[in-house]
């Protein structure tokens, strides 16, 4: 089975806390240019870039990648998606992997099973990712969000809840060696037909009590692929910190 696959990484110029921040530099380099590779190391026939700003589409093509203008309208990166897969005239059935343009350590092994998951089922038209959780605290965090999935790796539910309850041992949060919760990996495969759908759908309750997008695809009857790798991600760019920290782990 062929595991062609695109990537698309939404980056918008602005950001309440890092303004301009898929053009803020990491060892020398901007922090786009770094998601590309990773994206092309990946595999991927084809890398584009979604911006809504002339610096980062200049920035992007001088390095020898595509990028693509989209409206600054967007209230999201899927709806950006989409819109890259229409003006590209993108089949139904072609695969995208949605890459994050502030995740610089995402590693391409993670973006090619995100494709290749998708592509080696036909259940699903969505497929993500997760990884277990091996500490109390972050069962517990309602930033670390939770899935819990089916016998075939479809989530049931994601939610900011420490899911599942342990009617046992919690509210102590104590974790008994088994792998029973599992940590979201943000990352999302999807076919450019479903993201054609998926744009036309309101959001539902769920998804605005948990603030969480996803949940408008179980909402809708969708199943969502999740199969889970050894650990999660090292944490993408939201603040001059986390920029720093960045700049530190690749300079080693």
């Amino acid at each position: 089975m062929a595991t062609s696959f695109k990537v698309v990484i939404p980056a918008r110029f602005a950001s309440s806390r890092l303004p301009g921040k898929p053009l803020l530099e990491i060892v020398g380099k901007a922090m786009i240019l770094h998601v590309c590779e990773k994206a092309a190391l990946a595999g991927a026939e084809e890398v584009v870039v979604a911006t809504d700003h002339e610096q980062i589409l200049d920035c992007v093509k001088q390095a020898g990648f595509n990028a693509v203008m989209t409206l600054a309208s967007h209230t999201s990166g899927t709806e950006r998606l989409t819109e890259v897969a229409n003006k590209l005239g993108w089949s139904d059935d072609t695969v995208i992997v949605n890459c994050q343009g502030d995740e610089p350590l995402i590693p391409p092994t993670l973006i090619h099973k995100a494709a290749v998951a998708l592509i080696e089922q036909d259940i699903a038209q969505v497929a993500s990712l997760c990884a277990p959780i091996n500490e109390k605290e972050e069962v517990f965090n309602p930033n670390a969000v939770k899935v819990v999935r089916d016998a075939l790796d479809y989530a049931l539910y994601f939610s900011r809840a420490p899911i599942p309850w342990n009617r046992d041992c919690f509210p102590d949060g104590v974790l008994n060696g088994q792998a029973e919760h599992y940590r979201h990996i943000g990352i999302y495969s999807y076919t450019a037909g479903f993201l054609r759908r998926y744009i036309t759908w309101p959001a539902c309750a769920l998804e605005q009590i948990e603030s969480l997008e996803q949940l408008r695809i179980l909402y809708q009857g969708e199943r969502i692929l999740v199969p889970s790798v050894a650990q999660v991600p090292e944490a993408g760019v939201d603040t001059q910190e986390d920029l720093d920290r960045i700049n530190r782990l690749m300079q080693q």
